[in-house]
C-alpha cells in the first residue's frame, strides 16, 4: 500500500509539473537589410528563446530596385527561391514568432517558400515584420489563410524609419500579450470619427510629408491621449493612417492600412 501511495504521488507530481511546462519558444525570422534581424534579437534577449535566420540559397542583392523586380517575377510565376535547411526542428517548439519585411502588402518571398517546405500545423505563430508604410494586418490575414491548421496570434510591426521606437514598443507588446511579466495598462479606444479640422490636417500633412506611397489627404479623424502624446486615426481615399504626436516632437506616421 505505501508504495502504491509513494508512485501516485510520483505520478500526480509529474503530471503537474507537465501540466505547467512553460511553452517553448522559437524566434525564426528572414531579414535582407539587418532592420527585421534587429527586432528577431530584441525578441530573443527578452523571451530567452531560440533563435534562427531563415537564409536564401541565392541571396536577394541588397538594391532596392532589384529586389522589387526579382520578388515580382518570383510571386507572378509561383516559384520561389531555395532556402537553407533549417538548423532547428520547428516540430520541437510552441509558440513561433515568425518575423519578415513586407513586400507587396504581405509577408517577403522567401516566407512563401518556408511555408511550403514546413509544417507548422498546431503551432502558435506570432507574426512580426517591418515595413516602409504597413502591411501587419494584411500579412496576419494572408498567414491565417495559408495556415489554417495553426493558430495566428496578433502580431507586431514596425516601420522601419521608426525602428528606434522598437524596444519600448516591442516590450509593450510583450506585456500585454502576456509573453512577459509586466503590468500593461491598456489603450483607451478611439471615439467616433469626425471631419478633420485645419490644425489635424496640419498634422497629418507633417506627419506624411513627401512619402511616396501615400497620395491621400485627411478626412476624418479620431484621436487618444497615449504615453507621451496623441495618437490620431486618420481616414481618407480608402486609407487609415495611424499618426503619433509625441510631446516637443514632429508627428510621425506608424502605419498604413488599404
Amino acid at each position: 500500500m505505501k508504495k502504491f501511495l509513494l508512485m501516485a504521488t510520483a505520478f500526480i507530481l509529474a503530471a503537474s509539473c507537465c501540466q505547467h511546462k512553460a511553452p517553448k519558444v522559437l524566434v525564426l525570422y528572414y531579414s535582407q537589410t539587418g532592420v527585421t534581424q534587429t527586432v528577431a534579437e530584441e525578441l530573443q534577449a527578452r523571451l530567452g528563446a531560440d533563435i534562427e535566420a531563415i537564409q536564401v540559397v541565392n541571396p536577394y542583392d541588397g538594391d532596392f530596385m532589384a529586389t522589387i523586380e526579382r520578388s515580382r517575377e518570383e510571386m507572378e510565376s509561383g516559384v520561389y527561391p531555395d532556402l537553407a535547411p533549417l538548423q532547428v526542428n520547428v516540430r520541437d517548439y510552441d509558440v513561433i514568432f515568425l518575423g519578415f519585411p513586407v513586400w507587396f502588402g504581405t509577408y517577403a518571398v522567401p516566407i512563401a517558400t518556408l511555408l511550403n517546405t514546413t509544417d507548422f500545423s498546431g503551432k502558435k505563430i506570432v507574426p512580426f515584420c517591418t515595413f516602409g508604410s504597413g502591411g501587419l494586418d494584411s500579412s496576419e490575414r494572408a498567414l491565417a489563410e495559408r495556415l489554417g491548421d495553426s493558430e495566428i496570434l496578433p502580431g507586431y510591426g514596425v516601420r522601419a524609419a521608426r525602428i528606434e521606437a522598437m524596444p519600448a514598443e516591442l516590450d509593450r507588446f510583450l506585456k500585454c500579450s502576456g509573453f512577459i511579466e509586466g503590468t500593461c495598462e491598456p489603450l483607451p479606444e478611439f471615439p467616433e470619427q469626425k471631419p478633420v479640422t485645419e490644425e489635424e490636417a496640419a498634422i497629418f500633412d507633417a506627419a506624411v510629408g513627401d512619402y511616396p506611397m501615400i497620395h491621400a489627404q485627411a478626412e476624418t479623424v479620431a484621436s487618444r491621449q497615449v504615453s507621451g502624446g496623441v495618437e490620431y486615426c486618420f481616414t481618407g481615399y480608402g486609407l487609415t493612417v495611424y499618426v503619433l504626436a509625441e510631446e516637443e516632437k514632429a508627428p510621425v506616421f506608424t502605419q498604413v492600412i488599404r
